[in-house]
Parts: structure tokens; sequence; C-alpha cells
């Protein structure tokens, strides 16, 4: 159970052999050393890091709150380094999605009658619930445009590239200045994430801020006549602008013009609780952490792939292997188990906040407090230490079934207890904000 701790219950930890000595690189004295010999397997275990649930909850669970932290950073301000001020700056929550490919089964049903040229029903009358395997499937296999779904989805970050130059130009077009003039004043800072839709398809969730420019302040205010409305405006029209001609596949005449979907939505972010119906910098936070940790598995049912998911997958591998390795789809088939997408699923500007990286960092560095808290006695600092290691892969996962269901079970415990406390805190803090 302690090795298990050690690795925050991993169920899938990456196995280790070595050693590693923390000493005063001064003088070369070794404060703690630590060899997996030692240890009852006679190897040390790391966490696997892995964002997906299905393969890791405990490592998911981190890499969610950490996401969780660095978005609410940028949206609310007060933590993190971030200055509490960050809130108030025009921010908006936006939703971008791909454009139809075909009808597909959805929760609220279709109404349309009649049969496509296949035979098949136009809609479907049934209220499908949350859980039901048709979700997303095609009304109509034959018809369904899985060539337009896989060219869509292997752009889509290009689409998401052009439409953040754009939306730059359209901001300065809604101030009445130049681009240049409008780079002088204000910054537009992004996070976003992808999500998968039922029906295979990615959407872009994204946080929006606009910030001042000023060369001594990290996060300086926007200037008064930079507002919220021109922020709603600026992406609202730009989304509905931006196109990107992607490449003709082996066997169509023309290129196919990419554009987004109709169901385009931008909101303005409040802060604190939205109790009148307006969205909430907390709950933006909670939203775009719990899609960073979705993947393609999310899409199937158990282990096995849907009827529609082989499709889209048969269909990316088809096109890079009829168009040759020269084309602009050479790649497309590597990219088949993602469905053709080959983004990012979580990525921020710069200036948005806090980094990844830098709030790994700190948790490595408070352990690290901790090893130097248990060796006081010698006088040492955390900032006079040093780590030194020397490891070598020897596999991964625990050695057997029984330590994994073991760690599996006892992360679920943890996440609870850990997720209780946070609720009780919320509650009291809501009591005496009250």
């Amino acid at each position: 159970m302690a090795g298990a701790a050690r690795v925050g219950f991993c169920s899938n930890p990456v196995r280790l052999t070595g050693s590693s000595a923390t000493m005063n690189p001064q003088t070369g004295e070794v404060i703690r050393e630590f060899v997996a010999e030692t240890q009852p397997d006679g190897i040390s275990y790391t966490r696997c890091g892995n964002r997906r649930a299905r393969r890791c909850e405990s490592c998911s669970h981190e890499y969610k709150g950490d996401t969780w932290h660095m978005i609410m950073a940028g949206a609310a301000g007060g933590m993190k380094g971030v200055p509490d001020g960050v809130g108030e700056h025009p921010m908006a929550f936006v939703t971008l999605t791909a454009p139809s490919f075909g009808a597909v089964h959805s929760l609220a049903g279709s109404r349309r009658r009649g049969t496509c040229v296949h035979g098949k029903p136009r809609g479907c009358f049934c209220n499908h619930r949350d859980d039901d395997g048709l979700l997303g499937e095609p009304l109509c296999e034959e018809c369904y445009d899985y060539v337009g779904h896989v060219v869509w989805q292997y752009f889509a970050p290009e689409l998401w590239r052009r439409f953040t130059i754009q939306l730059r130009r359209q901001l300065a077009y809604e101030l009445g200045m130049t681009q240049k003039a409008a780079a002088e004043i204000v910054r537009v800072q992004l996070a976003k994430v992808a999500e998968f839709q039922r029906r295979g398809a990615v959407h872009f969730h994204a946080i929006i801020r606009l910030d001042g420019v000023s060369p001594t302040e990290q996060f300086p205010p926007a200037p008064d006549e930079v507002t919220e409305a021109c922020l709603i405006a600026a992406v609202q029209k730009s989304s509905r602008r931006v196109a990107y001609e992607a490449p003709a596949v082996r066997g169509e005449a023309s290129a196919r013009v990419l554009r987004w979907g109709a169901q385009i939505d931008v909101q303005p972010i409040v802060r604190r609780e939205g109790l009148d119906g307006t969205l909430s910098d907390r709950a933006v936070a909670a939203y775009i952490a719990k899609y960073a940790t979705k993947a393609t598995e999310d899409l199937s049912s158990g282990s096995r792939d849907r009827p529609h998911v082989k499709a889209i997958k048969a269909t990316a591998e088809l096109i890079a292997e009829e168009n040759g390795p020269e084309s602009p789809y050479a790649l497309l088939g590597k990219r088949s188990h993602m469905l053709g997408f080959r983004g990012h699923f979580s990525s921020k500007s710069r200036r948005y906040s806090v980094t990844l990286g830098s709030l790994r960092g700190a948790r490595r560095a408070w352990r690290l407090a901790r090893t130097v808290e248990r060796a006081k006695e010698k006088g040492y600092d955390v900032d006079e230490v040093l780590v030194v290691g020397s490891w070598s892969f020897a596999g991964m996962g625990w050695r057997n079934e029984g330590d994994r269901a073991l760690a599996i079970e006892a992360a679920r415990a943890a996440r609870e207890w850990r997720d209780a406390r946070r609720v009780r805190f919320e509650s009291q803090r809501g009591k005496s904000d009250a």
C-alpha cells in the first residue's frame, strides 16, 4: 500500500530500476539516498501521467485538477500568481462546432419525415437516453459524408488557427482602428480544449480574454473602449467568415471549403456563481477541465468501437493510402486512431495564466521540501539541495492484478474523500460570503 500511495495510486505506473540521492552540491554530503533494489519488488514506481480517464483514473484526476487551476487562474485571477483583477477583463466562453456531415441519432430526436434515396428514414422520432449506443450513429451510413468528416477533422487545427488570426483583425475593426494600432492597446488571450461529440467530430471550447498592453505588468487591464460587446461581436463575425480550402482528395475534382458548423455559441463570463442564469468562471473552469481528459476511447462502448467510429477510422486510412506518400494526406493514416484529428486537445496562449509544467514543477518542489524537512536537523533549506538520480525503464504496470486492483480502489476512495472535502469547503465559503 505504501508503494501505491507514493505514486498516487496510479493504475498503470512506470517501473524503474536505479537510485537517487538528495545531496548538498557544495560539500557533496548525501542527505538521503533511495535505492530501488531495497523496495519489496526490487523496483521503483512512478506515475504514468496519462490524461485519459480510461487509461488511469488517478493520473487523469490529477491532470483535470491541474487544468482546472490553469483555467481558473486565467478566468478569475487571485491564484497561482495571477492577479485578482484579471476576472474583470472582457471575457467570453466560446464553442465552435463541426458542420453536419449527415443526420445522426440524437437525444432530442428528429421530426423529419420521408426516406432518403437508399430507402432509410430521414428522421428518428425516438428520444434516446444518454447511455443509448445509437447516439451519434448515422441514420443512413451511405448518405453520411465520411470523406468530408475526415477531411474537416484533419484540418480543424488549421481552421482554429485561422479563426484566431481573423479574430484579431475583426477586433481591430470593431474598435475602429488598424490592426497595428489595436495590437498596441489590446492582447487576445485564449485557452481551449477539443472535445469529441458522439458523432465522432471534434468541437472546440475556449475562454477568450482581452488584456491590455504594458511593458511592466504581465496581466494589465484593457482600455475602457475595449468592451465585452466588442469581443462577442468579433468572435461571432470571425467564426462565420473564416474558411479554409482543403486540398482535393483523389477522385474529387475540386477542393473542399471548410467552415465551422451552424451551432456557434458565445457567452460572457461573470465572476463567481452565475445565479441569475449567467455563466460563472468556476463553471467554465470545471467544464473545460472535464473535457480535457476525454479522448476517442470515450466514443466507444466498452472495449469495442461502434460501427460509426470504425467507419471513420477506415476512411482515414483509405484516404491516406489512395492519395500516396507525397500528398497532404500522407500522414492521415497515422491519425486514424484519433479519427483524423491531429491537433492538441488542450492548449493556451503564453500569457493566459500559469502553465501545466509550472504546476507540476511546484508539486515536485513540494515533495523535495518534505524530504528536506525530514533532514532539518542537518540545517539545510530546500534551495540548498540537489537530487541526482540514475534510472532505467523496467516496464509498465503493477506486477500482479491484486496490486493493480488495490491501487484502483484506493485511488477511488482518495478521490471521493478529496471531492467531499472540497464540497464542504465550498459550502462553508458560500455561507461566509453570504
